[in-house]
């Protein structure tokens, strides 16, 4: 694998890879895709917005024969409205195809589909009622989320599950807005609550929620509150410190002694200067003055 310009080594373990993922939905994901599995729930699995393939690598790993797993992502290329295109340029700058590619082929064999563009190309895409599991996690403006949790909706499975990214943070608004307006108007139902994501469904979340809660309970690292608002359940976790991140395979560069990035010339100087000094000081210890005389001016020429 040829390195992306930029990276000092291939990720070795999921940890190494940049994003935003913590262990709470790590765990989430897994019971969620695991679940599926073991009900027999078959499906694709979609993911919109990728950065750099942090929680892509761990879909990845749920996909069965048959099944399809799709990402889509702007990388570096151009937004369709100079909103979007700021959003992108200011926080996803350092994001190329090429990169999150490379991250997720030191984890699996083959690539998932790409879709390089907007999310607005998904419904295109994707087909209608195609769908087991959809994380989204695009862009954070109210009317490209609200298009994007419509285009989940058509594109999830009876009973499918989505994830909405970002639901909360007091800098993406426009997500919050138009998840809750899912919630209240749009038959999105909510089965739980993380720090960074809401977890739903458009079907009755019930059954589903009594699971997550018996599981919960069976856990010491793991904060739960249920709440109840607008004739919805809210599930509330939050994970405890020292929440581990379920087992996951490290990657194929495991075992690999460690790449190291080039030394940049600048930091050269420093070390021949220090070198410098150090034979300067050993000579004016060990040497009779006529010789020490002689090297100083000779390090002083080099």
């Amino acid at each position: 694998m040829t390195l992306a310009p930029g990276t000092i080594r291939p990720p070795r373990r999921l940890d190494d890879v940049p994003g935003w993922f913590p262990v709470l939905d790590q765990v989430l994901f897994e019971w969620f895709l695991d679940r599926q599995e073991s009900t027999g729930t078959r499906g694709d699995l979609l993911e919109v917005g990728v950065y750099m393939g942090k929680s892509a690598i761990c879909l990845g790993r749920h996909g069965r024969e048959g099944e399809k797993f799709t990402v889509c992502d702007l990388f570096e290329g151009d937004a369709l409205d100079d909103a979007n295109q700021a959003e992108s340029t200011k926080s996803y700058a350092s994001l190329t195809q090429r990169t999150f590619e490379e991250n997720y082929l030191a984890f699996h064999e083959t690539l998932p589909r790409v879709l390089k563009g907007p999310s607005s190309i998904v419904p295109a895409e994707v087909a209608p009622d195609s769908c087991r599991f959809v994380h989204i996690d695009a862009s954070h403006l109210y009317e490209h989320v609200r298009d994007d949790i419509g285009a989940a909706r058509d594109a999830l499975l009876p009973g499918g599950i989505v994830v909405l990214d970002d639901f909360r943070s007091e800098h993406t608004p426009g997500v919050s807005v138009a998840v809750w307006e899912a919630v209240l108007s749009r038959g999105l139902r909510p089965i739980c609550l993380s720090t960074q994501k809401l977890y739903g469904t458009w079907e009755d979340p019930g059954p589903v929620q009594d699971e997550l809660l018996a599981m919960v309970r069976g856990r010491e690292d793991c904060n739960l509150s249920i709440q109840q608002a607008a004739g919805h359940r809210i599930v509330r976790l939050k994970s405890k410190k020292g929440m581990q991140a379920p087992p996951f395979p490290p990657s194929r560069f495991a075992h690999r002694s460690e790449e190291v990035a080039p030394r940049p010339a600048a930091a050269e100087a420093p070390l021949r200067r220090r070198g410098t000094a150090r034979a300067r000081r050993i000579a004016a210890d060990v040497l009779p003055p006529i010789l020490t005389r002689a090297i100083r001016n000779g390090l002083s020429r080099s």
